[in-house]
């Protein structure tokens, strides 16, 4: 189902200054005075987009989005070689998002996103809970290396002619050796054909990986334009082969910080990238979470999946 609330432009943006050479890209749309959510997009470095205002009332919300450090609007972007991503982490991210709410004027904030957004959700909010009102996340993702390992290489048994072309796409790491920290050396390599070849099979390998999908865009990674798709691999690849800087299980060991913010994680039962057992793992952890289960949905999504978020969204609205 597409998303019901009438397309809003924003009535604000602006570039926010990091103090270190960064520039992060903002707006606001909806009711300026409306409660405050932030949409945490991707990725990481996906960016984001417009689709995401039609899921709140623009009567209830004031809505928030902004890009990433080095994607979308945000700059120095990662496509370009010469953007160093030293300060480029999830600690940097979750400063960001502390910087934006006070340039905003916003004392607590609903939080919504997916995928790598979750993972950036619940380190923000496991670190500021007390600026947290409710969290909904769809495709629940906490980035521990098992998960990682999971998706780059665990999952190549459902694909392995595709797996056996990405890893092949980096020889130097041997048969048992870290493809996505040769990934993201080969993404900074000097040479432009060498980052190249790379960004172009990593995006056909996370393709593969969400081709037995019944929903969604056949070449959501590939499909993208040269210069998303290289900062996007830049950054995924910079923050997988880290570990996203969290120690292993930290999000869920630590969701005990969350008591009190009600939250909604919704997941699809086929999403082979991200299996289920995350955010099962994660809702017996945080004692006010509901999981609610989409029997149809991937990591894609479904119509079924953009329904539970409106009803999350929705529900919060007035509260």
């Amino acid at each position: 189902m597409a998303a019901p609330y009438a397309p809003n432009d924003p009535y604000d943006h602006g570039m926010l200054d990091t103090g270190d050479g960064n520039l992060i890209y903002w707006e606001t749309c909806g009711n300026p005075d409306g409660k405050p959510a932030l949409v945490v997009h991707g990725g990481p470095g996906s960016g984001c987009s417009a689709g995401p205002r039609g899921y709140f009332d623009p009567a209830y919300y004031r809505t928030v989005l902004f890009d990433q450090r080095g994607c979308g609007r945000s700059t120095p972007h990662a496509a370009d070689p010469a953007t160093d991503l030293t300060h480029n982490t999830t600690d940097h991210l979750i400063a960001d998002m502390e910087r934006l709410r006070r340039h905003l004027g916003i004392d607590k904030w609903l939080l919504y996103g997916g995928s790598w957004g979750s993972t950036l959700i619940l380190a923000y909010a496991e670190r500021h809970p007390e600026r947290v009102s409710e969290i909904v996340i769809a495709s629940v993702t906490t980035t521990r290396r098992s998960e990682i390992d999971w998706l780059y290489r665990g999952s190549g048994r459902f694909f392995p002619e595709a797996w056996q072309r990405f890893r092949d796409g980096v020889p130097e790491a041997g048969q048992d050796g870290d493809l996505v920290a040769a990934y993201a050396r080969r993404v900074n390599s000097p040479d432009p054909e060498v980052r190249a070849r790379a960004t172009a099979d990593w995006c056909a390998w996370e393709d593969a990986v969400l081709s037995g999908e019944p929903n969604g865009a056949p070449d959501p990674y590939s499909g993208r334009p040269p210069r998303a798709r290289l900062g996007l691999v830049r950054i995924c690849s910079h923050y997988f082969a880290h570990g996203a800087w969290l120690e292993e299980g930290q999000l869920i060991r630590e969701a005990g910080r969350l008591a009190g913010i009600p939250g909604v994680l919704i997941h699809g039962r086929l999403d082979i990238s991200s299996p289920l057992g995350t955010a099962w793992d994660l809702a017996r952890a945080w004692p006010d979470a509901e999981l609610v289960v989409i029997e149809d949905a991937g990591h894609k999504g479904s119509a079924a999946m953009d329904a539970a978020v409106l009803t999350a969204l929705d529900g919060f609205a007035r509260q």
